[in-house]
């Protein structure tokens, strides 16, 4: 854990050089992965079967390699009665925040009579890509796929690692309108939903969450098929003055330093004595949580702790461009209201980024990376597309007409100048 001080005259260098540092680069996996995709485009469904097989150690058919709804039913029902219900509220918010978003078809004729507008259509096919393991939560399922259930998807693709598969992964899926699950995991699902293998479908748009070779396969399809973002290790940034429970702070801190040893907390309080009790209590969470090493490795490598004047907070959020920021004050307004670089702004004393991990309704999708900067967070918008519309009669071509005509001679390009002046009264 770094500290830093806003007066001393070398934290403008030293915290730019640790904005710069690279969290949890991975080893150049690129290769690995484009010897992947180029084998599931050219062998489809043999090449799934052959990577379960040597990477997941299962053996997988055309007809196990998908999850029967008869799982689903009973991963479902073996999920606990509060973790069930618990599910069904987190969608029911999530479903209610993504409909405010949806946009409205705009139609108008213009001064000249030319009729205008767009239209938003959804696509039809988007696959979900849900990590194994420890990293296979239920919200992930729900964060991706409601939104696209929101916005009218037809088909949502759920791909997720073969092996057990947890009953309240199960059960989100099932609440979220999941229409098919697939037994296989890595580039390789990538790979299947972006060119089709077998009885899995190409989709027009993969989302979710991965490792580095999950990473690294869409970014490689970006173009044979739209991803949603290039994720990186989680990120908080906690603006607190001296009036807030330390222990709150540092859960607060350690919610998300325990995702990942590269994730990052930072807190930026105007108070040094308030700073070394969060950091104790941070110490004291470290030795009790189950998450404890990856949050204490996380902690020790990424934390932060600045101390500055609270009016300064929202300049250095903005300079961090955060996944998440909470600010933990009264009149929390007065401050967030100037920051312009954050996936998710959390307001209060008693409103953690928690809250917006699974029940709050907005979503937990976020830019990372300080892709906050030109990034938002998943939403309806990532599931349709708006397509223009244009309309000319004789009277409103006649004024456009001419001027077309002259760009297009402007531009050397006498076909398009031809389409145009062949409609004019005076031909070509």
């Amino acid at each position: 854990m770094r500290r830093f001080s806003f007066t001393d005259p070398s934290f403008p260098a030293a915290f730019k050089a640790f904005l710069d540092e690279r969290r949890g680069s991975p080893a150049d996996v690129d290769a690995a992965v484009a010897e992947v995709l180029e084998a599931v485009r050219t062998k489809g469904l043999e090449a799934l079967l052959d990577y379960a097989r040597k990477f997941d150690k299962v053996e997988l058919t055309a007809e196990t390699i998908r999850v029967t709804a008869e799982e689903i039913e009973q991963g479902a029902a073996d999920t606990p009665a509060d973790v069930r219900e618990a599910i069904a509220f987190a969608a029911a918010r999530i479903r209610a925040y993504h409909s405010r978003q949806r946009p409205a078809d705009q139609a108008w004729t213009d001064e000249a009579g030319v009729e205008l507008g767009w239209r938003w259509t959804p696509l039809e096919a988007v696959g979900v890509y849900v990590p194994g393991g420890r990293a296979a939560y239920p919200s992930t399922v729900l964060m991706n796929a409601v939104p696209a259930q929101v916005a009218g998807v037809d088909r949502i693709a759920m791909v997720t690692p073969p092996g057990k598969l947890q009953p309240a992964v199960l059960a989100a899926a099932k609440e979220a309108g999941v229409t098919e699950i697939w037994r296989v995991g890595g580039a390789q699902a990538v790979a299947a939903l972006a060119y089709g293998a077998g009885p899995i479908q190409p989709v027009d748009k993969i989302v979710g969450p991965g490792n580095a070779y999950v990473t690294a396969a869409k970014r490689r399809l970006y173009g044979v098929v739209g991803i949603d973002a290039l994720a990186g290790p989680s990120e908080i940034v906690v603006v607190a003055d001296n009036q807030n429970n330390p222990d709150w702070i540092a859960a607060d801190l350690l919610s998300q330093a325990e995702h990942d040893p590269a994730a990052q907390s930072i807190l930026i309080t105007d108070d040094e004595v308030f700073a070394a009790r969060v950091e104790e209590a941070v110490a004291v969470r470290l030795t009790t949580l189950a998450t404890g090493e990856d949050a204490a490795a996380s902690w020790r490598d990424h934390g932060a702790v600045i101390i500055a004047p609270l009016d300064e907070s929202p300049a250095l959020v903005d300079a961090i461009a955060p996944e998440h920021v909470e600010f933990a004050l009264d009149n929390p307004e007065r401050l967030s209201d100037r920051v312009r670089h954050a996936g998710a702004i959390f307001l209060g004393r008693v409103t953690p980024e928690a809250i917006g991990d699974y029940v709050a309704g907005s979503n937990h999708v976020l830019p990372t990376s300080r892709a906050a900067r030109f990034q938002s967070g998943l939403s309806i918008y990532d599931f349709i597309k708006r397509t223009s519309i244009v309309k000319c009669d004789a009277a409103s071509f006649g004024i456009l007409g001419p001027h077309t005509v002259a760009l297009a001679k402007a531009e050397g390009l006498p076909a398009h100048a031809l389409s145009a002046s062949i409609r004019l009264p005076s031909g070509d």
